[in-house]
């Protein structure tokens, strides 16, 4: 015959196997029953020794007196508290996490007689969720900061591209002149590896500069501010383009090409002569010039691109750059523009490439250079499979109109 137990034995067997902490109260928030693994939780060598007690005797007064309002709410009311999570806090700072629910108690005649209480410690559970917490907080607030900082770093990039164009007017506050100067930058992140100068060579000259830094972000960034750093005084110096590159990358070299990292830039870098039109130019790994011709509706590379290319600066300090002359017909124009635009992909991986880009040009070639800089740029972008630009974007250049007579 199967053995049996009484209801006393079962809740006996409850109270003295289960890891919770299990406890029932009177009416006035006494302790009047409690299991072993309660009493040692609330401190107690047995659980005779927690009879008699209540809340405000075990713990700190802030908690103690919580505790004991909560349970004397429930028994007055009749609604139970189920799974509340709460901090005790003992004499001595110790500090616990239980998960608590306690359940009003009546007697057969239905007069409320006191509660059920079970609650599980959690601290670890608590103590690792509050860790997660408070790093999260930090890792935002290191986020928001790094944000606001790239936020800061990308306005001060902006300074790298020309605020104001060379005047051959004789009155620098006076616009037109044989020469049309635009640029347009659209940044594909907060910061970015792209620097342009147009500036004043001499009373007849202006130079137009365009280079692009390897990789993105801050570390293209970082480059692109070396660049700025350097080109000012390098132009000054050495007006022919080919030789401003080589000056230029043997400066640049040492410092883009270290052990622990290693850069490098594409650039180029046009003379024009708004006289007579004609051009020197000079070019590192990057694409040739655009030539806008006028008369025959054509869009070109620039006469003899392929002869004056060179490696990208910084790949070898002891590259040399060849300069090559071409003539400008009244009404060309010359765009520089760094391959973001290009390379923007399509369905299928397709790229924008150099051929839609001449084709755009050809279409809108009548336009003056700033309208045609941003209509460019949106093709591009509406070409992306994302629908814009992502990666940095740059157009730099001039329209030749000649001198009047």
């Amino acid at each position: 015959m199967t053995p049996t137990l009484n209801e006393a034995e079962l809740i006996e067997t409850l109270m003295n196997t289960i890891r919770d902490n299990i406890y029932f109260m009177d009416r006035s928030g006494r302790i009047i029953l409690i299991n072993r693994g309660g009493a040692r939780w609330l401190g107690f060598d047995s659980p005779e020794d927690a009879v008699g007690k209540t809340d405000l005797d075990i713990f700190t007064s802030e908690h103690g007196r919580a505790a004991f309002e909560d349970g004397q709410r429930i028994m007055e009311t009749g609604i139970p508290m189920l799974g509340k999570e709460e901090k005790e806090t003992w004499s001595g700072g110790r500090e616990t996490w239980v998960s608590t629910s306690k359940i009003p108690m009546r007697d057969r005649t239905g007069k409320m007689a006191g509660l059920f209480g079970i609650s599980r410690d959690i601290t670890d559970h608590k103590v690792s969720k509050i860790r997660a917490a408070r790093l999260a907080e930090q890792n935002r607030r290191f986020a928001q900061q790094l944000n606001d900082e790239l936020a800061m770093a990308g306005e001060l990039q902006k300074t790298f591209f020309p605020s104001a164009y060379p005047s051959f007017t004789g009155n620098p506050n006076e616009e037109g002149g044989p020469i049309e100067f635009s640029h347009l930058f659209r940044a594909g992140s907060m910061v970015g590896g792209i620097f342009c100068s147009i500036r004043r060579i001499s009373d007849h000259e202006a130079g137009v500069f365009l280079c692009d830094v390897s990789g993105h972000g801050v570390r293209a960034a970082l480059g692109a501010a070396i660049l700025y750093a350097l080109e000012a005084d390098v132009a000054q110096r050495h007006e022919d383009p080919g030789r401003f590159l080589t000056v230029l990358n043997r400066k640049l070299a040492p410092i883009f090409q270290r052990e622990e990292t290693s850069m490098s830039c594409t650039a180029c870098y046009v003379v024009i002569n708004v006289d007579d039109g004609s051009i020197r130019y000079a070019h590192a790994g990057h694409q040739a010039p655009l030539h806008i011709q006028q008369q025959t509706r054509r869009v070109v590379a620039l006469s003899g691109a392929r002869i004056c290319a060179g490696p990208a600066l910084a790949q070898d300090a002891g590259s040399v750059y060849e300069s090559i002359s071409c003539k400008l017909d009244p009404g060309d124009s010359v765009v520089l523009f760094a391959d973001g635009i290009t390379r923007v992909c399509g369905k299928g991986g397709e790229m924008f490439g150099l051929s839609r880009l001449c084709s755009a040009a050809r279409t809108y070639m009548n336009l003056p250079l700033k309208e045609l800089f941003e209509i460019l740029l949106d093709e591009a972008g509406r070409f992306s499979l994302s629908g814009r630009l992502d990666d940095d974007a740059c157009l730099a250049g001039f329209h030749f109109k000649a001198r009047s007579a």
